[in-house]
């Protein structure tokens, strides 16, 4: 092996020793896991209550009477925000690595960091009306309430969906996820995508729980399924 071909055998060897970043598929888990967590904690800390849409007119009485869970609640939810953004960025990273040149990529990475941000605000927003000196405004409380079910609600549902659709594609054209996940990913963020319709029409606001429950457990098996390199098929023999 001459100095030229060593060089380059190094450099790939460098290549392939460069650090990967974390899993995705165990951030997008404790992303799920943060969530789930936040819900049950406020069921277990209200006596199995939770926080009622805000277009009911006691919806402000939770708030009143279960601060310390509301609290709770927003701190885990916080919490789930920041492994969202970071899965965003991995997958990113990954399709990169993947030598993926399509659109579908910053497109989950812009949806993702929007969905992130966004869920953040929420929480924050849900913190703050669960603090005794708001709670005891009632009218206050329910504002804060809307702001916290549209900003965690259908807009972070749009950028979640934004998230699953553009890994599902390109993982479904060039077959780096099995076809019957990425296709079943399609479908979830379609109802991610939908629920906006939950703004102007209060039927549709089961959509939110759905497409956000299924959006979280897809992207955490997108992230184990998804291969670290492109296997290459049909190489050309010397």
């Amino acid at each position: 092996m001459n100095e030229s071909q060593a060089t380059q055998a190094d450099q790939h060897s460098t290549k392939r020793r460069r650090p990967d970043g974390p899993h995705p598929g165990i951030v997008g888990s404790v992303c799920l896991a943060l969530f789930v967590l936040s819900l049950v904690l406020m069921a277990a800390l209200s006596q199995g209550n939770t926080i009622t849409s805000p277009f009911a007119d006691d919806s402000s009485d939770f708030f009143t009477q279960h601060g310390l869970a509301v609290r709770l609640s927003a701190l885990f939810q916080l919490g789930a925000s920041v492994p969202m953004g970071i899965y965003a960025a991995t997958m990113y990273a990954r399709f990169q690595r993947l030598g993926v040149r399509v659109p579908g990529p910053a497109i989950a990475f812009f949806g993702g960091i929007s969905a992130s941000i966004l869920l953040a605000i929420s929480a924050v927003l849900t913190w703050t009306a669960g603090q005794d000196a708001i709670a005891s405004h009632p009218e206050l409380t329910r504002a804060l309430g809307f702001l916290a079910f549209g900003t965690g609600g259908y807009a972070h549902l749009l950028g979640l969906g934004l998230l699953v659709a553009g890994i599902a594609v390109p993982g479904l054209i060039m077959r780096l996820l099995p076809a019957p996940l990425a296709w079943v990913g399609l479908v979830f963020a379609a109802v991610c995508e939908l629920s906006i319709l939950a703004m102007a029409l209060e039927p549709f606001q089961p959509l939110i729980p759905i497409g956000r429950f299924t959006a979280l457990a897809w992207i955490a098996a997108a992230g184990f399924l998804i291969p670290r390199s492109r296997q290459r098929k049909n190489t050309p023999k010397e």
